[in-house]
């Protein structure tokens, strides 16, 4: 065994976690999941393909996200034996205008995250409780911070404005973009997948259940799908994507919504499930034999091909696409979907590796290659922790 860091990732009612040694290379050693905390709480950590605990609770039991984190503290502490869990690493989505990188938190530091809740209501308010809930539970620990926002910080001021009044701006109304975790992933991963491509032009598409493209130069965001929100872009599970302010307007004219009523609605009744009416799994939908479905999946891949080519014109070119996440990672038919509608870009799938998962999913012909890479925020998290802890 080693001294070890635990990555954080809090949301509504679950938290996903993982723990690593801190040797040569950080290992990661054990992963674990509680889910539905406050319905009938679940805790369950793996050791490689081993069960080391599992837990369940009665529904409605008492327990919050404090009371699970000091449940997986317990085992870390234990499992650890003579070496210590010597920092925890936060997923935390929106870093505003403050937060520019990976950040060692104190608790003044929540005042300032309590700030941005109302940009990310899905997310912020439950990975600033886990911050916070840690600092109650282990106050001598180290926390740092690592925001989905801060890679998008180079992207160019052009790129980040709305076109409101020029004080919304200095109050931070302006596109951020998010996903920045796994996309400074996939570039610290592409001078050994792809060598050529970690100094082009490529765009990476990172589809899950949250999705987003974002376009990258020389290794440096320069735009992305994604702007004020993590509501923006992309038609995703459960939330909309790019939707006209009108609409909102007529919302709330004509059926007499009030901000409460947009956020449920946008977040969590649209996308892929709004338009389907099945289902936000993309592996539902591909299996329904409904036309609905098939609606949804091919607004999706329009949606997506429409732009992946505003990214094109933002990068002046294109010369590599990346996959990832875990539509992007495993859905041979959304990738196809896509591609096809880009194949004005030079883009040209081989069918045979595309539906074997394969790495490189191009032809030898294509005129940008095209690649399929697994995403690993939680590895990033531990390792800005542990750079920041070493310092």
């Amino acid at each position: 065994m080693a001294d070890a860091i635990l990555t954080i990732n809090a949301g509504s009612s679950s938290i996903k976690f993982a723990l690593y040694e801190l040797k040569e290379t950080l290992v990661r050693t054990a992963v674990g999941l509680a889910e539905n905390i406050g319905q009938a709480p679940h805790l369950l950590i793996k050791t490689g393909k081993d069960v080391a605990l599992e837990k369940r609770w009665p529904d409605h039991a008492p327990l919050n996200h404090e009371d699970l984190l000091e449940e997986v503290l317990n085992w870390v502490e234990t499992h650890l034996g003579d070496d210590q869990l010597v920092a925890a690493g936060h997923r935390i989505v929106h870093g505003g205008k403050t937060f520019l990188g990976p950040t060692l938190l104190t608790p003044a530091h929540l005042v300032d995250l309590a700030r941005l809740n109302q940009l990310a209501p899905l997310h912020e308010p439950h990975n600033t409780a886990a911050v916070q809930a840690l600092f109650k539970l282990r106050p001598e620990l180290p926390q740092v911070g690592c925001f989905d926002t801060s890679f998008h910080h180079t992207m160019p001021e052009l790129a980040t404005r709305l076109a409101l009044p020029r004080k919304y701006y200095d109050e931070g109304v302006r596109r951020y973009g998010f996903h920045g975790l796994s996309y400074e992933y996939i570039t610290s991963r592409l001078p050994e997948v792809a060598p050529h491509l970690s100094k082009s032009r490529i765009i990476v598409a990172h589809l899950g259940n949250g999705a987003s493209m974002c376009a990258i130069k020389d290794g440096k965001s320069v735009d992305s799908t994604m702007g004020f929100t993590a509501l923006d872009g992309l038609v995703m599970g459960t939330r909309c994507g790019a939707i006209g302010a009108g609409v909102l307007i007529y919302l709330m004219q004509s059926d007499g919504m009030n901000a409460d009523d947009l956020t449920d609605l946008l977040y969590k009744k649209s996308g892929l499930l709004g338009v389907s009416g099945i289902s936000s799994d993309v592996r539902t939908l591909l299996a329904s034999p409904k036309p609905e479905a098939k609606e949804a999946l091919d607004l999706f891949a329009f949606q997506a091909a429409r732009q992946a080519a505003g990214l094109i014109a933002s990068l002046g070119g294109l010369d590599g696409m990346i996959f990832t996440a875990g539509i992007g990672e495993h859905s041979p038919e959304i990738r196809a979907a896509i591609c096809e509608r880009l194949a004005w870009a030079g883009i040209q799938l081989s069918s045979e590796a595309n539906a074997a998962n394969e790495p490189a999913i191009s032809t030898c012909e294509s005129k940008v290659e095209v690649h399929v890479i697994p995403t690993d925020e939680e590895l990033m998290i531990a390792t800005h922790t542990k750079h920041l802890i070493n310092k």
